[in-house]
């Protein structure tokens, strides 16, 4: 895969109920990221929010994705999640030393705020901001305090951003909440519902999109999305498109979905090697 300005994947390849379907039958948990990294061309590396790899595992991904596959990691929790952000500095550098092995397949770190964190700590934010190395790895930013969506908030941080050249992490979670069912009511982990507002404030953006298991409710969601994505194809922005579900089995067909949506309205995305899913196996009668 040659670097492209856009690339689609999930937030995770190791996810067994894939097997039979996204992936073939038979395969193993060690062939997962082999064989994702041959279907997507990015990942959301959400496992480094909970724990920091070793080195061996961070080498291993390396070695076992194809050049042009990108990880897009979490910051650790521990930095982000601890209350101010400048003190975790020196974490930020241990984190970058610790997962140097990936190379050119480190595409934009993020970090992500808790709710907790507000306006209120904007000089706090524009330290840490400042202090990350920046021109070293490219950093992204998602916040979910409900005022840093409104005014005069969204304003600043939008001019924090651009003159750091930090990009947004933008969430849109509108298919699981602007329907008459919640498809998150079982998931321990419910994600939250704030404003969705395009905005690219750097050469790339990263898109966290929480679909609904069922493609029918997605698609006007998708289809909305097609403009904003020319526009940022356009004018030469990195998407990073990551798709996410309650119900993770539907999470590459969904991706593949908007795959579909993209290529038949012509925008310049790359070919994927996989245009569909097996069917899921039938258990067949022993009567």
């Amino acid at each position: 895969m040659t670097r492209c300005s856009f690339r689609l994947g999930c937030a995770v390849w190791a996810h067994r109920p894939w097997v039979g379907t996204f992936y073939p039958p038979g395969s193993r948990p060690s062939d997962f990221l082999r064989l994702y990294s041959h279907r997507f061309s990015t990942v959301e590396g959400n496992t480094t929010f909970y724990q920091v790899p070793d080195r061996a595992t961070v080498q291993r991904w390396a070695t076992e994705t194809p050049p042009g596959f990108e990880f897009c990691l979490k910051l650790p929790r521990d930095l982000t999640h601890r209350g101010l952000l400048q003190p975790s500095i020196p974490g930020v550098w241990r984190f970058l030393d610790q997962t140097q092995a990936l190379v050119d397949r480190r595409g934009p770190l993020f970090a992500q705020l808790p709710p907790d964190y507000s306006p209120a700590l904007l000089d706090d934010l524009i330290g840490f901001l400042t202090a990350f190395p920046r021109q070293q790895v490219p950093l992204a930013l998602e916040v979910r305090h409900a005022d840093w969506f409104r005014e005069p908030h969204r304003q600043r941080l939008s001019e924090v951003l651009t003159n750091l050249g930090v990009g947004r992490v933008l969430l849109d979670s509108r298919p699981v909440y602007n329907n008459s069912d919640d498809p998150q009511c079982a998931s321990e982990r419910k994600k939250p519902k704030v404003p969705l507002q395009p905005e690219a404030t750097a050469s790339f953006v990263l898109v966290r999109y929480i679909s609904h298991p069922d493609q029918a409710v997605n698609q006007p969601y998708i289809e909305g999305w097609v403009d904003q994505l020319a526009d940022w194809l356009q004018r030469g922005i990195r998407v990073y498109w990551f798709v996410h579900c309650p119900l993770e089995e539907r999470s590459p067909t969904n991706a593949l979905a908007l795959q579909a949506v993209l290529e038949d309205r012509g925008l310049p995305v790359p070919k994927l090697p996989i245009t569909k899913l097996a069917p899921e196996p039938t258990q067949l009668s022993l009567f």
